[in-house]
């Protein structure tokens, strides 16, 4: 896969479940990896994902407390919604159940917009 042109075809989607006890939990997991050609630290991907976000095409939220940020996030013009993380000096865009490629690959190419770098991507699954 080259940094030009990433598949985000999605090999598997997680499956939400509603504890008895209240809450979301995911059973299964697809995340890509985005990952700057160039030496960027956490804090400097993280305000790359916030300019990204600041973009009138997104409702976000960092909602958890939590060592790192992690981003509910809505693309309006696909209505897809995902998770966002950085860590490992690494973009990670985490799939929901009903997350389509278009609003992955929307957010990808806005990351690219906004940096100076090339990108890879690699696709992570866990479905135990």
């Amino acid at each position: 896969m080259t940094a030009r042109d990433p598949s985000f075809a999605i090999p598997g989607r997680p499956e939400r479940r509603f504890p008895r006890g209240g809450g979301v939990e995911y059973e299964g997991e697809t995340v890509f990896v985005c990952t700057p050609e160039a030496d960027r630290s956490d804090g400097e991907l993280e305000s790359l994902v916030a300019d990204v976000l600041d973009a009138d095409a997104y409702r976000s939220g960092d909602f958890m407390e939590l060592p790192m940020p992690l981003y509910l996030v809505r693309d309006e013009g696909t209505a897809d919604v995902f998770r966002v993380t950085v860590r490992n000096r690494a973009v990670q865009l985490h799939v929901l159940p009903e997350t389509e490629s278009e609003g992955l690959r929307r957010f990808y190419d806005r990351l690219v917009e906004v940096s100076d770098c090339e990108w890879s991507v690699a696709c992570r699954t866990d479905f135990g």
